[in-house]
């Protein structure tokens, strides 16, 4: 059998993960799936975890995979959700599976470390990073407060795609991108803060080295290569923040474009040298991300496809199941009837959704949507004028002008957004690849093994490789007097 060469990523999402092997010939990119797997949350001692160890044995599963199938595989690269971590002792131990994200542990807990530790607007001027409870510097917090055992005893700190290259290799780092996520990291020095460190008890020391996208972690130890069937193969830091991953695989031509990232949350930002951190960045919560090649991800969380992902179960049989019907029944429905801020605290997670947007409309002195396409309609609208309202930001801060925006992820499908997006931005949109970060992944892989150059390089592959839709601005008169009615609303 011919041995194809491929690069094995690793791509965990905080409710599935998968393996899947890229391989690179002729200039294009090709993925396969190997394995896909759940990834649970434990409740456990009014607690929640994440189950590193079964992540672990999932990895070790697909790794058996390829070897089975003889793939000869080149490197490996692990992406995650973000903010988490989990600790070793001083034996080289985990010290108990990692807090989860979702656990409530932080709730309240980011008011009382800037009323004790840090006050708010310093910790923005340090970190620029938007604020959310579940940070990990407010998870740190919450542990020193709470007297955590593990964090009592550890030795070292390790976000979890670190802690899973360490698993596999023995050895420790601290990658970029995820660590820019924890609000702990100064995107000026790209260092761990000092001063937020101290603010914890902390030292740097706790942390691995801080290694970029491309860095050769190590290789795979003696005890992996025997349950794999695998040799020496090595790990690679690609950009451990899932998020990372996928904006370095935007098929951009050049560096005047914006991404958005969507799903059931929305991403929206652009690709900058330096961080952007000012009253006004500080105002919008904007957030600056580390990116490759020394980037920064300047964007902003949105909302995104949770909206009508909520309504759907709270249908039930009362409307269409399939998803195409759905679309195509709300394009029948009057245009701009009922709008309402999809980011607005009511949202977040109401009892009911449907009963939520109707309150809003009635709120705000509009009709409430009536039935599964007009509420449909109102959330597709809703989200275009929300993108255009960030794309205005967004415009008003970057060093360039912005002229095309990328759709990446799974809402890169859905073509009536997509449209609607073009028609309220007036910019030109360009959807997919749908499977952006283990695109990026991937390349990350084949850079450092020399195969391609700079993250340009690596976009012009992923664009001859994929098909991209391109959508052009239409309605301009409706969808700006639409957009007044939005600011109206907001305000």
């Amino acid at each position: 059998m011919n041995k194809s060469k491929c690069y094995f990523a690793v791509d965990l999402g905080a409710t599935s993960g998968r393996t899947i092997a890229g391989f690179i010939s002729d200039g294009k990119v090709r993925l396969e799936e190997l394995t896909r797997f759940p990834n649970n949350l434990i409740e456990t001692g009014g607690h929640f975890y994440w189950d590193i160890y079964a992540l672990y044995f999932e990895i070790i599963k697909g790794l058996k995979t390829a070897a089975r199938r003889s793939l000869s595989v080149e490197s490996i690269g692990i992406d995650t959700w973000g903010v988490d971590f989990v600790f070793t002792g001083d034996d080289g131990a985990l010290l108990r599976n990692p807090v989860a994200y979702r656990d409530p542990y932080t709730f309240g807990a980011m008011e009382e470390y800037f009323d004790r530790c840090v006050p708010k607007e310093e910790v923005y001027r340090a970190t620029g990073i938007q604020f959310m409870n579940f940070n990990s510097l407010f998870q740190l917090y919450a542990m020193k407060r709470d007297g955590n055992s593990a964090l009592k005893h550890a030795r070292q700190t390790l976000f979890v795609p670190d802690a899973l290259s360490w698993m596999l290799t023995g050895e420790a780092v601290c990658e970029y991108t995820i660590a820019s996520t924890s609000q702990l990291l100064n995107p000026v020095t790209k260092d761990l803060d000092g001063r937020l460190l101290a603010s914890l008890g902390l030292e740097r020391g706790m942390f691995g080295r801080m290694v970029m996208p491309g860095h050769r972690i190590g290789t795979l130890t003696d005890e992996v290569q025997r349950m794999t069937g695998l040799g020496p193969v090595p790990v690679i830091a690609v950009a451990g923040h899932d998020t990372a991953s996928a904006v370095a695989a935007v098929p951009a031509k050049d560096e005047r474009f914006a991404y958005l990232s969507s799903g059931t949350w929305s991403l929206m930002g652009i690709e900058t040298r330096e961080p952007i951190i000012n009253e006004l960045s500080y105002k919008r919560n904007f957030t600056n991300e580390g990116g490759v090649e020394g980037t920064t991800r300047f964007l902003k969380n949105i909302c995104g496809m949770w909206l009508l992902e909520r309504c759907r179960k709270e249908w039930g049989d009362d409307a269409p199941a399939d998803y195409s019907t759905l679309l195509e029944e709300a394009m029948k429905a009057a245009p701009f009837r009922s709008i309402i801020n999809p980011d607005d605290e009511t949202f977040a997670n109401p009892a009911d959704m449907r009963q939520a947007i109707r309150d809003y409309c009635a709120k705000t002195g509009q009709p409430a949507p009536e039935g599964y396409a007009q509420t449909c309609r109102c959330i597709f609208e809703s989200l275009a004028l929300r993108y255009r309202q960030v794309a205005g930001w967004l415009q008003e801060t970057a060093p360039f002008t912005i002229d095309t925006l990328h759709i990446i992820g799974g809402g890169s499908l859905n073509e009536y957004l997509n449209q609607f997006t073009a028609n309220a931005t007036g910019l030109t949109v360009l959807a997919g690849p749908q499977e952006c970060t283990a695109l990026g992944n991937i390349m990350l892989q084949a850079k450092a093994a020399g195969v391609v150059g700079g993250i340009f390089d690596m976009r012009r592959m992923i664009a001859d490789s994929v098909e991209l839709k391109r959508f052009e601005p239409k309605d301009k008169e409706a969808w700006d007097k639409a957009y007044e009615k939005f600011l109206e609303i907001v305000r």
